[in-house]
């Protein structure tokens, strides 16, 4: 599949880059660890120690209480697509690959795995991904592994929430669709996604 670059203007349906210094929290993400599979921590306490997480926490939630976890590891499959109610920022000390869709293609419940477009971000720069965007785990540029910032509101993917009233309801402030080729498929996550399971 074509990889687009967030400074495309096709970028601009799903999110926008965010200027500014943030090596104090590049710091930090460059030390926690990368494993074989990938790994979410929704909140590290680490990162509340500097000056950009006042700045997350007053200017870009607008005084909302934030978290700041983590995503790091090796992908290069969609597998699944979520979406929450509020953006997501993303930042890495690597490049990574956002796989997106827009929330607005859903159909019934569905959505085809080909309405998914991918982004490359490089290093050293702040993604915000919109509410209205699907995304999931980064994947690795040529097999490489990634580290990538997490930035949401507080409370987000921290406790199982079903509902029968939204099936792809998963995690607070999380709803999740899932190809049916997963292990959330296998652990019960709603189906939502039609299609081929992307690689890059």
């Amino acid at each position: 599949m074509k990889i687009y670059s967030v400074f495309d203007k096709e970028f601009a349906e799903y999110g926008k880059i965010i200027k500014g210094d943030f090596a104090d929290l590049v710091n930090i993400l460059k030390d926690k660890p990368c494993p074989e599979n990938t790994m979410y921590v929704p909140h590290d306490a680490d990162f509340e120690k500097t000056a950009s997480w006042k700045n997350l926490n007053e200017v870009y939630y607008g005084g909302l209480p934030v978290q700041v976890g983590y995503c790091n590891g090796h992908n290069n499959k969609l597998n699944c697509l979520e979406y929450h109610r509020d953006s997501e920022f993303n930042l890495s000390n690597d490049e990574f690959i956002l796989l997106v869709a827009r929330r607005g293609e859903i159909v019934d419940g569905k959505l085809d795995t080909s309405k998914v477009v991918a982004f490359k971000a490089p290093a050293n720069v702040m993604v915000e991904v919109f509410a209205t965007t699907l995304h999931y785990a980064p994947c690795g540029v040529d097999g490489k592994g990634f580290r990538v910032l997490v930035v949401l509101p507080r409370g987000t993917n921290v406790a199982p929430l079903t509902s029968p009233l939204e099936p792809s309801l998963w995690m607070t402030n999380k709803w999740l669709l899932a190809h049916k080729d997963t292990n959330e498929a296998k652990n019960g996550a709603y189906i939502g996604l039609v299609g081929e399971n992307l690689s890059i």
